[in-house]
């Protein structure tokens, strides 16, 4: 990834205390960088607090900087560290599926579990690369989660943003030889649970009228309550799960079982879907009005289902239901 030009007067502005200047600065970086703190994170809004905490130490450090590095690695370097305290602080995010087996009987009644961390989706850059949005598909950043801080970190900086042993020992003040250590570890567990073909390579494959037809068949089915028609969109091994609820399901036959009983039995109420991207793969906003709400009543957020595919059907369902979630999204608070 290519280094960002600082101009030597925003620079000098920025030292002298120049706020103005110091945000031209930061600005071509901040969402390198509040990436960054998402994949070390594994949530968007720890992600928005990790980012201001790493402007404020930024500028408060910037007579500090002494141009050894570029910028880019600087700030990258202050990111890892306040990412790495909060990794201390608060531990891993989670998925239902890193907490127990997949569900052996339909639950209808399933509630949060409101004590684990959970796993959250991340909202697309329009024009982002396809590299870029391969480093934040689901899978790469679930896995990351299991990793300790420092092997996260290392992975992260190696892998994604180019960054040598060297210079990723300095960040993390330690030895290159603990950062080729962490690195050979990280690799080893990364490669276990992320697939071999990428959202990205397996969305370039799709014809673009199939994979429209796809997003737009989920969205209709459970709009209709159609589990016939959502059911001939999935994979044999597909799973569905839902944070913060704590249960999922595996396999056709109990995913079925589920949508028929919940989503798409009406008991939830009447569905209304957008169309969005999250993680770097195709997703829906949900929004649901609940079966009792009176005639002409909006439908409210519900979730952001986030949908991995393989070939040209759905292999998982990942449901992270809240409002907060379509907020950080940019998307409309009801539909009518």
């Amino acid at each position: 990834m290519s280094e960002t030009t600082v101009p030597d007067t925003d620079l000098a502005s920025a030292r002298a205390g120049d706020d103005v200047a110091f945000g031209r600065l930061v600005a071509p970086l901040r969402r390198e960088l509040h990436a960054h703190c998402y994949r070390m994170l594994g949530s968007s809004h720890d992600a928005d607090d990790a980012l201001q905490d790493t402007l404020v130490r930024a500028w408060r450090k910037l007579a500090g900087f002494e141009g050894r590095s570029s910028l880019r690695t600087w700030l990258h370097t202050v990111a890892t560290r306040v990412c790495l305290d909060l990794v201390d602080a608060r531990g891993r995010r989670a998925l239902p599926m890193d907490l127990h087996a997949a569900s052996d009987r339909i639950v209808t009644d399933d509630v949060p579990l409101t004590e684990v961390a959970w796993l959250g989706p991340y909202p697309d850059e329009p024009g982002a690369r396809a590299e870029e949005r391969e480093a934040v598909e689901l899978a790469f950043v679930a896995a990351l989660q299991h990793l300790p801080g420092n092997q996260r970190a290392a992975l992260v900086l190696f892998e994604v943003l180019g960054f040598s042993a060297a210079e990723i020992a300095t960040a993390m003040d330690t030895s290159t030889a603990s950062v080729n250590s962490a690195l050979q570890r990280a690799r080893k567990l990364v490669a276990e649970k992320v697939p071999a073909v990428s959202q990205q390579r397996t969305l370039r494959e799709i014809d673009d009228a199939r994979l429209r037809s796809v997003v737009a068949g989920y969205s209709s089915a459970l709009e209709r309550g159609d589990a016939d028609a959502l059911v001939a969109l999935l994979t044999e091994d597909v799973t569905w799960s839902m944070p913060p609820m704590g249960r999922w399901y595996a396999g056709i036959a109990d995913v079925e079982a589920f949508a028929r009983a919940v989503p798409v039995s009406g008991s939830c109420g009447s569905w209304r879907h957008l169309e969005v991207v999250a993680n770097g793969q195709v997703a829906v906003a949900s929004y649901l009005r609940p079966p009792d709400a009176p005639a002409g009543a909006p439908h409210r957020p519900w979730s952001i289902d986030v949908l991995t595919l393989r070939d040209d059907r759905i292999a998982a369902v990942t449901s992270f239901i809240g409002a907060e979630h379509h907020a950080a999204f940019g998307l409309p608070p009801e539909l009518p």
